[in-house]
């Protein structure tokens, strides 16, 4: 099985067709150029990796799906997917780029000398990359704009569902790159199974979704965790008289979510501390669900109230007025529907109420926002290998590796114990792409600043010409 598969639920075919990326390095194995083709508007590049690093779009039948679904619900209390740690490989740097560099001064220069070098060539870095992904993002926005529902501009003409459709898919095409730059693992099709099936039962709140409501389904994760879940709702948070004191659960810090339904229009959105059972949650078109146990004690209760109230009221009733035994027990069974569907539809509204709380609390971004938000992560994750692979390289011993594929495996596996011993989190670190960064720094030859290069000092001492006295005589 693929480590980074995902899930592409889809109606129709790719119309581009298959894409034949242009290999970078020796052997043509680790690294590849993806290159992010808007039309008409010109191309722009990311460095990203096949095979255990990123895959393309992956096109699977809704009955597989189902079919995975149906396996799980045979099994007995699942407690991950099959094969986890065979599908889901941290990607994520653990550190922003901040503690990155002081944790790189404190081990590899500290000197005052190593310390200004590495700040000018972090600097640098941002100075090369910055219009780079300035220029994707609005290349993506053009692309999105479109299908942007939270467009403020003045409205355009309507697409077709075929056209939107199309346009959705090519935004998807377009931000795969993206996503594999930002560290983003994708979840497979076993994933969305089990998290689909699977409930926990310190979950208060439980949902459910009809598959064929939906065309497509895509979820990318990173920063996996297992630990406590930060707590972000307190709605109900002290009903019950069972409450279970809060376990360890595997959630994410950031999850990415494309879903369309046949009656919507794609959905981008980003949520932070989110449970693998809890993916769900996230989905559009969903309805809350009782759990059983509550299921069973609201049931218990109408049960216990209802022959207390029929034997203290119903019998003075019947001997009493003298009514007929089949009109007191129509009358009794109309009572009680009336009170079930009471009790249970004020536990759906109060379970909503939490899910939407929950939501609030834990969405980050959305669409266009969403776009942005991933291109400044990509950034940063760009930012982040090149240190690495800049501090890593000065100190690698002469003479050991001499071709590109040993320096990138030599490199990964430095980087990956190094981040394990600071971190405590087993990070896959991707070290062709990292000399892929690297290169592309080397043709750039340019000082940070440029000479010539504006500096605040002098861009507050500016004064704005004065505009000639207007006479109103012609």
């Amino acid at each position: 099985m693929r480590l980074c598969a995902f899930l592409l639920l889809r109606v129709e075919a790719d119309p581009r067709g298959p894409r034949t990326p242009s290999c970078t390095c020796a052997g043509g194995s680790m690294t590849v150029e993806r290159w992010l083709r808007l039309p008409g508007q010109g191309l722009a590049m990311l460095h990203v990796t096949r095979g255990v690093w990123g895959s393309r779009v992956q096109v699977r039948a809704l009955s597989s799906l189902a079919a995975k679904m149906g396996v799980y619900r045979k099994m007995w209390n699942p407690t991950e997917p099959r094969d986890w740690a065979q599908q889901y490989r941290e990607r994520f740097i653990p550190f922003s780029k901040e503690q990155l560099l002081r944790l790189l001064i404190q081990e590899f220069h500290s000197s005052p000398a190593e310390k200004e070098a590495l700040e000018e060539f972090s600097a640098h870095v941002d100075f090369c990359t910055l219009f780079h992904y300035q220029h994707i993002l609005t290349r993506l926005q053009a692309l999105y704009d479109p299908i942007n529902p939270d467009r403020e501009t003045l409205d355009q003409p309507s697409l077709t569902d075929p056209q939107r459709l199309s346009n959705e898919q090519e935004v998807l095409r377009a931000l795969e790159p993206l996503l594999a730059q930002a560290n983003f693992s994708p979840l497979s099709e076993d994933t969305l199974a089990y998290a689909l099936v699977v409930h926990h039962p310190q979950d208060e709140v439980q949902v459910t979704i009809n598959l064929d409501q939906y065309i497509y389904i895509q979820f990318w994760a990173l920063g996996q965790r297992v630990g406590l879940m930060p707590r972000k709702s307190t709605v109900g948070s002290r009903r019950g008289f069972f409450k279970s004191p809060p376990a360890e659960r595997r959630y994410f810090k950031r999850v990415v979510l494309a879903a369309r339904t046949k009656r919507g229009h794609l959905v981008l959105k980003s949520f932070k501390d989110i449970p693998l059972e809890g993916l769900e949650q996230l989905l559009p078109e969903l309805k809350v669900r009782t759990p059983t146990l509550q299921r069973a004690l609201l049931n218990v209760t109408l049960v216990v109230s209802g022959v207390a109230f029929f034997v203290n009221v119903g019998m003075v009733v019947l001997s009493d007025l003298k009514m007929a035994t089949s009109l007191l027990l129509l009358l009794f069974a109309t009572f009680m529907g009336l009170r079930a569907s009471k009790m249970f539809g004020q536990r759906r509204s109060v379970q909503a109420l939490e899910l939407a709380h929950m939501l609030y609390y834990r969405s980050t971004s959305n669409n266009s926002e969403l776009l942005s938000a991933l291109a400044l992560r990509a950034h940063e994750e760009h930012t982040k290998e090149a240190l690495l692979a800049h501090s890593f390289l000065a100190r690698m011993p002469l003479g050991t590796h001499s071709g590109p594929e040993e320096t990138s495996q030599w490199l990964q596996s430095e980087v990956e114990n190094w981040l394990l011993a600071q971190s405590g989190c087993d990070v896959a670190f991707n070290g062709a792409r990292a000399l892929g960064h690297l290169q592309a720094l080397t043709s750039s030859n340019g000082m940070y600043p440029p000479p010539g290069f504006p500096k605040l000092e002098s861009l507050a001492t500016v004064t704005l010409p004065q505009a000639a006295p207007r006479s109103d005589n012609p």
